[in-house]
Order: structure tokens, then C-alpha cells, then sequence
């Protein structure tokens, strides 16, 4: 697969939505993981990312503007033991609470499906982490409408075992602005994963569009000790 400039991805892609990157830093020291938001209106982008124990949860810049949280407030990160869950909606909690039960990441999602938001009907994303004895994989899920008819769900999971380093992939719930919103198609994007988590935040945060941009996620995990850092940038509140 030929490697997609994420930079040049981004800012040429006014509204790729949600977006979750995952990979491993060009040093080979550290399991990346980026979430994304993006809206389009009031109540959508009327939301900020802040920290939950070891994971973080949107909610409301100004809660008196909040009219239907039903799609918009979530955890989009959690972590189990040595599994970190990254997703675009409350489908966290379900992988959270089925791989608690010992399910796997693509059993945990057969009880879910795309977002009831006709006629986007946004897929769910979602990719998950496992680091653990100076080992690392990850796998990513999208569960999207069936060419955009609500009948049908198509569900697919991409894993990816020893990646290599500076390597990543991208996938979004968009494929570009439209109405309706068309959805992500084919397998999540190789992408570079860029220096170091202040590089690659900047770079991220950069290239998304500027009016739609919301709040954006980087978490570098040290895959030799599991320590992590994390990086949050909301434009809600930005001085």
C-alpha cells in the first residue's frame, strides 16, 4: 500500500469528520494513538475533550447551547489493563465491557452498528492497543450503513501485528463533505507517524480545517514500560 501523506491528507479534506490514527512512532519507543473531532454544527462543535481517570470524555464547552447529546457526549478513550480503546461514540464502553467479559475487540462490536443519524447514518470507528511485555499490536473496526441504506450493516476489522515503526493508519467517517455525508470506503490509510507527540499534535492539529476542527487526542505509550503520555487540544476555550 502506497504511504498517504497525513499532513496533505488533512488539509486538503475540509470535513473528514472523526478521525483515529494508530501506530508506532519513527523511534520504534512508543505506541501512537490520535483521536479527532470535527463539526459542522452549533451543537456538535460545542465540545470540548477533558481527562477521565486514564482515559477522556467529551462534553459540553457551554452546557446552556447543549441541545441533543444523544451522539455527541461519550468516552471516546478508555483502557483496560494493557488494552487502550479508542472509538468515535459510546461503542467504548461496549468493547470496554465485552473484552472485560473476555470477548475479543470484533466480538465486543457485533451488538453495534452506525449511528442512527439518517441520512448520514455516520459509521462507528474504532481501533484498540495492546501493549504489553515490550510487545505491540493494534487493530481498528468500521461499522458503516450498506451504500448508505439503513438495512444493512457491513462490518470490518483490519489488525495489525509488529508494525513498524513511523508507520500508521487512518480511518475517518467521512469520505468528504457532503449531504449526505458520504462514508470512509476501503481500508483504513497508511500514513507516517512524524516525531514526537508535541511534533505530531502540531502536526495534526494544523492540518485540520479550521472551521471544523473541535478537539483533538494524542497519546504516545512507552511500549517497553506502558507509562504514557497525552496530549489534549480543544479550540473551544484556546487562548
Amino acid at each position: 500500500m502506497k504511504m498517504t501523506n497525513l499532513a496533505e491528507e488533512l488539509s486538503s479534506n475540509a470535513y473528514p469528520g472523526r478521525g483515529i490514527v494508530i501506530g508506532k512512532s519513527a523511534d520504534g519507543k512508543y505506541a501512537v494513538a490520535a483521536y479527532f473531532i470535527m463539526g459542522r454544527s452549533e451543537n456538535s462543535r460545542n465540545r470540548v475533550f477533558v481527562e477521565d481517570g486514564m482515559g477522556i470524555r467529551t462534553q459540553a464547552f457551554d452546557p446552556s447551547k447543549l441541545t441533543d447529546p444523544s451522539l455527541i457526549i461519550y468516552a471516546p478513550v478508555r483502557v483496560l489493563g494493557n488494552k487502550t480503546i479508542v472509538t468515535n461514540g459510546d461503542q467504548t464502553d461496549t468493547i470496554y465491557e465485552g473484552m472485560d467479559r473476555q470477548l475479543t475487540f470484533e466480538q465486543s462490536l457485533r451488538s453495534r452498528e452506525f449511528e442512527p443519524d439518517a441520512p448520514n447514518y455516520t459509521p462507528r470507528i474504532s481501533g484498540i492497543l495492546h501493549v504489553e511485555n515490550g510487545g505491540y499490536n493494534y487493530a481498528m473496526s468500521i461499522l458503516k450503513s450498506n451504500n448508505g441504506s439503513p438495512d444493512s450493516c457491513n462490518r470490518y476489522t483490519f489488525a495489525y501485528e509488529n508494525p513498524a515503526a513511523g508507520e500508521g493508519h487512518f480511518i475517518h467517517t467521512y469520505l468528504c463533505d457532503g449531504d449526505p455525508l458520504p462514508s470512509f470506503e476501503g481500508e483504513p490509510k497508511l500514513v507516517g507517524i512524524e516525531g514526537d507527540i508535541d511534533t505530531f499534535t502540531e502536526l495534526l492539529w494544523n492540518n485540520l480545517n479550521e472551521e471544523n476542527k473541535v478537539s483533538l487526542f494524542v497519546r504516545y505509550i512507552d511500549i517497553a514500560s506502558g507509562s504514557y503520555e497525552t496530549r489534549i487540544v480543544n479550540k473551544n476555550g484556546a487562548v
